[in-house]
């Protein structure tokens, strides 16, 4: 008997044993066969211990039912959380547009967007596949070709009627409408393979790149949504300024240039990665891709890549479809590549905000580029391979290697040190190096009697007719083709520096020209050369682009270095052609100055480019007035105060 025991006792697992084999949904489903297996396994003794146990067990029971009832109405009580959450969110908002809906215009927009997608998504995933089905007869039938015909040719002529009646009393914007036309017949003649070319890609990359310009600058919504936005970012990004001044002091981070921009970066790409850990930045790229594919008709992998350089640089975005490089065709390439190098990332982009570049400008600059890209790369580089990823469901994105928030907040600001490196180690050398430039091209200028002679006046006499293609006046066209020069052989970020310094002069109250020479350009101007200049295209990013790529793909490498110098010139074109636009349709905004009282109660020690404007217009008032020396409207207190600070012939 003892033996049978034995055996009996040997052949049953220990509770923690059986515990851990079975799972503890049978501990508590079948508490009664535990309780027996436990008396057999102890010999029925229930003197040693056995009655404490028993109580312990007696305790946690009503723990464990409730666990078990929690697992089984999981469901039920994540919704009603949910449900209370949203209730109490929805009240928050209501009370907020109650209490002053002005303030809260900007939270109830972002909670009508969220709702919108939240119901997008919702319809797709229950009644997608019904609406396919109920779509593919339509596909199929023989209409659906002349119906998207039909839609171009009503777009197109909806252009051009709307751009003969807005250039009737602006002719100067048929300018930049000759530019755009100048860059796509120069891209055309280049194009690999003319007779490829998907003019589907073409004409609704220009079309959304020109559909999103009239939104941004011509509607008032629009306009105001991003400059909102821009100045939100501006706000978001001098946060930086806690951190910064804390480690490197409060005079650093105000006077040196090192210590307020750059630590922009670290920010940002702090934040960026954050983002990219909680999905939100793959799924707004996943949207603006899906935007694009059904309207131009690109594949996916190329399509992402390029959404994503919106947001990220030219060697981050491919990461997107890393694992697709090796496969992907080299008109696909080709548009990875000229999306790099006609768009910006996000984390320069609070750095040109901090010189005083217009956030809004650079936000829907790099916006419009995208589609623009897409277009022009086509165009130069049409497909004529079979590509493998014309499906977007072939293609999905990653959420990163980070286990927590912290640790991609972390990385994010580790992985800004190297680009830091690189941005300050560029700006040290090709600043010394333009110096060197200059201070050559000067001594060979004066060997025959050529004074001034600099690379800055070489690439503005180059680069003018370019620039006034753009819609600059000619008058300004000297300074913006500088800029344009120095951008492409040398950096956009000296070339952003310069463009803030002459903003800077204008906004000061100087005069505009100074012995013969100009010293700050229009206000168009600023804003189509922020446009023109809004992009990685440059000569020293074709080496980062190719060992970026080189690295995800190197069986690849001669092919990436074939292509690599087409996708610059055409991502430079991208750049051109959104500065066309922006000359298209940009105009004064805000209402003009009433010169008299303005004037009056101006503060003449703090000259400012409103009081320039009003003292030229006193100056113009006395040289047109032939009959009294000074208009009514302007005293003769206004005239000297206005002489005080600029020399003007009506002031001697």
């Amino acid at each position: 008997m003892e033996k049978e025991k034995e055996k009996e006792s040997i052949s049953l697992p220990p509770r923690e044993n059986y515990m851990d084999n079975q799972g503890l949904d049978i501990m508590e489903e079948e508490p009664d066969i535990l309780e027996k297996t436990r008396n057999e396994d102890t010999g029925n003794n229930l003197g040693d211990g056995s009655e404490l146990s028993t109580l312990q067990r007696g305790n946690q029971w009503p723990f464990s039912r409730a666990r078990q009832f929690y697992k089984t109405h999981a469901q039920l009580f994540r919704q009603i959380l949910m449900g209370l959450l949203c209730t109490a969110y929805i009240a928050y908002v209501l009370v907020a547009c109650i209490l002053n809906f002005q303030r809260a215009l900007a939270l109830l927009v972002l909670t009508c967007l969220v709702i919108f997608f939240l119901a997008y998504s919702f319809i797709k995933r229950h009644y997608g596949k019904k609406l396919l089905r109920c779509r593919k007869p339509f596909g199929n039938s023989r209409l659906w070709p002349w119906l998207k015909w039909g839609l171009m040719a009503v777009a197109l002529i909806s252009l051009i009627l709307w751009l003969a009646l807005d250039t009737a009393q602006r002719p100067k914007q048929l300018i930049s409408f000759a530019g755009i036309c100048m860059f796509v017949i120069l891209l055309f003649v280049c194009s690999k393979h003319h007779f490829a070319v998907s003019w589907r890609a073409v004409f609704w990359g220009l079309m959304l790149e020109f559909v999103l310009g009239i939104v941004v600058i011509r509607t008032d919504p629009g306009f105001a949504a991003f400059q909102w936005l821009g100045e939100q970012i501006q706000i978001f990004l001098n946060y930086t300024v806690a951190g910064s001044s804390f480690v490197f002091g409060d005079v650093l981070t105000k006077d040196v240039f090192a210590f307020q921009a750059l630590p922009i970066i670290v920010f940002f790409s702090c934040v960026m990665s954050i983002l990219y850990y909680l999905g939100l930045m793959q799924w707004l790229i996943v949207k603006i891709a899906w935007l694009l594919q059904i309207t131009l008709g690109t594949t996916a992998t190329e399509t992402l890549s390029v959404a994503g350089n919106i947001f990220v640089g030219m060697t981050e975005a491919p990461l997107l479809i890393r694992p697709y490089l090796p496969d992907m065709t080299s008109s696909e390439v080709h548009a990875v590549m000229t999306g790099g190098f006609a768009t910006i990332s996000g984390t320069v982009l609070g750095a040109y905000i901090s010189f005083g570049i217009d956030p809004a400008s650079l936000v829907s600059a790099s916006v419009m580029a995208a589609p623009c890209a897409l277009a022009l790369s086509k165009l130069v580089y049409p497909e004529v391979e079979e590509s493998k990823f014309k499906n977007q469901e072939g293609v999905k994105l990653s959420r990163g290697n980070q286990k927590t928030i912290l640790e991609a907040a972390s990385s994010g600001a580790a992985d800004s040190i190297g680009l830091i490196a690189n941005i300050a180690a560029n700006l040290i050398a090709f600043l010394a190096v333009l110096a060197f430039i200059n201070a050559a091209l000067s001594w060979l200028g004066e060997m025959v009697n050529i004074e001034g002679l600099s690379f800055q006046v070489i690439a503005s006499y180059v680069l003018r007719p370019m620039a006034f293609m753009m819609g600059v006046d000619w008058e300004d066209c000297p300074m913006v083709a500088e800029m344009l020069g120095i951008k492409f052989f040398l950096n956009e970020f000296v070339a952003y520096e310069q463009l803030s310094q002459y903003k800077n002069k204008r906004l000061s109250g100087i005069e505009e020209w100074v012995g013969g020479e100009k010293q700050w350009i229009s206000v168009r101007a600023e804003i189509i050369t922020t446009f023109s200049l809004c992009g990685f295209a440059n000569l020293s990013s074709m080496g980062i682009t190719l060992g970026g790529l080189t690295s995800m793909a190197p069986k690849r490498k001669s092919d990436f270095a074939r292509l690599v110098m087409s996708a610059l010139l055409t991502g430079a074109c991208v750049s051109l052609v959104n500065a066309c636009v922006a000359g298209i349709l940009y105009v004064p905004r805000g209402a003009e100055i009433n010169c008299a009282s303005f004037l009056n109660t101006a503060n003449f020690t703090n000259p400012s480019y409103d009081i320039y404007v009003c003292c030229r217009e006193v100056f113009q008032s006395i040289t047109l007035n032939t009959t009294s020396p000074l208009s009514p409207e302007f005293s003769t207190t206004t005239l000297a105060s206005c002489c005080g600070l600029y020399n003007h012939t009506t002031c001697f």
